[in-house]
């Protein structure tokens, strides 16, 4: 068995054998750093001033943020086919249902029929303001991280959103609000939404950096 090499050679020959990894490993050592919270909190934007370069910042609140978007409450609405999941995400919608022409399911099975403008605790149906399945551009399930960032700073692929907008969006609109008082012992999406509209507001500040095709959440 050969020995190993010391940190610091390491280095050197993962530097020499280009670029390429530089990234990865950056983010890597960046997260590592970050104070540790429970799996329902979300970091602080405050917890990110650390991370000096802010093109690294910017990677890392993304990913941070990230946690909110691939949590079930959230993605479940954002599938790629044309039913949406419910519960952990492990299972379509019950009973069967289709997004339609206008994301709103189809005549006799449309999204209203059922989902209220607040959720309905004894029959365990959830519902909120202008319920509906997002649209296929704008799926994410199944994405990297990275890919879900490039996608939400596309206007093509966000619903036509500024990056201002998509801070906005994320801050105050009732339906995103849904996701931290799902109701009926659903699993909240973790931290607050006033606390993921900082860290998307601060992801935008410094720059809307994407992190690499390798890095999780």
């Amino acid at each position: 068995m050969k020995p190993s090499l010391p940190v610091t050679a390491a280095v050197v020959l993962l530097a020499s054998a280009g670029g390429c990894r530089r990234q990865p490993e950056a983010e890597a050592a960046q997260g590592e750093s970050l104070p540790r919270v429970d799996a329902h909190e979300l970091r602080s934007v405050d917890m990110f001033q650390r991370i000096e370069d802010p093109a690294q910042r910017s990677r890392a609140l993304f990913l941070e943020t990230s946690r909110v978007y691939f949590h079930p409450r959230c993605s479940n609405c954002h599938p790629d086919g044309d039913s949406p999941f419910q519960e952990t995400g492990a299972m379509l919608h019950n009973p069967p249902v289709t997004r339609g022409p206008e994301d709103k399911g189809v005549v006799g099975m449309t999204c209203e029929g059922c989902h209220q403008d607040r959720n309905v605790e004894l029959a365990r149906v959830p519902g909120a303001p202008n319920w509906h399945l997002a649209p296929r551009s704008m799926a994410w399930t199944g994405k990297s991280a990275r890919a879900l960032c490039e996608q939400l700073k596309d206007p093509a692929r966000n619903g036509g959103k500024t990056l201002e907008q998509l801070v906005e969006h994320n801050k105050h609109d009732a339906l995103v609000a849904w996701g931290w008082a799902p109701g009926s012992g659903r699993e909240p999406a973790p931290g607050t939404q006033a606390r993921f509209g900082e860290l998307v507001a601060a992801w935008v500040a410094t720059g809307a950096e994407c992190p690499s095709e390798e890095a999780r959440p």
